[in-house]
């Protein structure tokens, strides 16, 4: 385990209490078509123990880019001083990295300096090394677990992630991050069509039987195989059409403005279903997401066509001050939506174990 970030974190100069990083709304962090950002997700590595089909190619491709934990939690601090409030640690498998327990430990002493409100920690992992680790994280400050799972059925979910016998571990990890109070549970699962999308009624008894949200992801174009097709895609109406005839659905509120999924339960109340739609039903237009990649490069969209080189102006020696205003320029630049099936697309310069999850 690595030492404690904490020296580091507070031998590093507060935000000016001035413009920079004022606390009053108009400081808040927002690109130019006034979305307030405020949800960042930090991949700590993009290696990872699986192998799913859509996701990576069958050989070992993966770039293996990290950075110092200190270097991410500066950038965390940066982030959180122009009003990030929620966090999510992706990869890679973030599990794999030594040392998160530290970091999430000492990202959790950092407040808002616009609500003075902790902040809101997540953490998605395909589920393989949770069980042990859910209650450390949860002891550390980790708020919620996703765990990615693209089927209930073991003998599919291994010709899925290439990896066998491992559906007993998730399911282990599942509940242990239940019992360690990092719930509710959420389960993302990745649909494609002729592949596992004959898992659609078994994920919804699932949810209903252990008392976890599952979440039904359109496939995207971010695998390293560029193999996607419109024809690869489940879109929403056909899920909640196949829901539906298990038992009649119920909407459900969003929790809030930029909630991602399209929420519902059962007609008696057992059981939540998500489902995020970016191909049928795209949802940009309250999009509050930024993401920095392992090797410390900003994404303003996971189907960016360039990246923004964060760690490089901290290894020349730029301050705090300095990277603040870089951030929020860079902010400005996030693209209006992704284009997904429109004539002249492009898949984003990375596939998605490479930006995070």
């Amino acid at each position: 385990m690595a030492s404690s970030l904490l020296p580091v974190l507070e031998s590093l100069p507060l935000p000016p209490p001035a413009v920079d990083s004022g606390t009053d709304e108009a400081a808040r962090l927002r690109d130019s078509h006034g979305r307030a950002i405020t949800d960042l997700r930090l991949s700590v590595t993009d290696r990872c123990n699986y192998r799913c089909v859509y996701c990576r190619t069958g050989n070992e491709g993966a770039q293996f880019s990290e950075l110092p934990l200190t270097d991410y939690a500066r950038m965390l601090r940066l982030f959180v001083s122009l009003g990030i409030e929620k966090v999510r640690f992706t990869g890679g498998e973030p599990l794999l990295r030594q040392g998160l327990l530290e970091l999430v430990r000492e990202t959790a002493r950092l407040r808002s300096p616009f609500t003075d409100a902790p902040l809101d920690l997540a953490l998605t992992t395909n589920g393989h090394l949770l069980a042990p680790l859910a209650r450390p994280l949860r002891e550390a400050g980790l708020s919620r677990v996703t765990v990615s799972m693209d089927a209930v059925d073991p003998a599919t979910f291994a010709r899925i992630t290439r990896v066998p016998n491992g559906f007993a571990r998730v399911q282990e990890g599942i509940r242990a991050a239940q019992e360690a109070g990092l719930g509710p549970v959420k389960l993302n699962c990745v649909l494609l069509r002729g592949f596992n999308d004959d898992q659609i009624e078994a994920f919804a008894d699932f949810s209903r039987r252990e008392g976890v949200i599952v979440r039904f992801i359109e496939f995207m174009p971010l695998e390293e195989d560029r193999a996607w097709t419109p024809a690869t895609v489940v879109p929403l109406a056909e899920i909640v059409a196949r829901l539906n005839a298990v038992r009649p659905l119920v909407a459900l509120p969003a929790l809030h403005a930029s909630e991602t999924a399209r929420r519902f339960t059962f007609d008696d109340g057992l059981g939540e279903i998500g489902i995020i739609a970016p191909v049928s039903q795209p949802f940009c237009g309250h999009c509050s997401r930024v993401r920095l990649t392992a090797d410390g490069m900003v994404r303003t969209c996971l189907f960016s066509q360039s990246d923004h080189d964060l760690a490089g102006r901290m290894r020349r020696g730029e301050d705090d001050a300095e990277l603040r205003r870089w951030i929020r320029r860079t902010i400005q630049l996030k693209e209006a939506r992704h284009h997904i099936g429109e004539p002249g697309f492009q898949q984003p310069s990375r596939s998605m174990v490479h930006i995070g999850g």
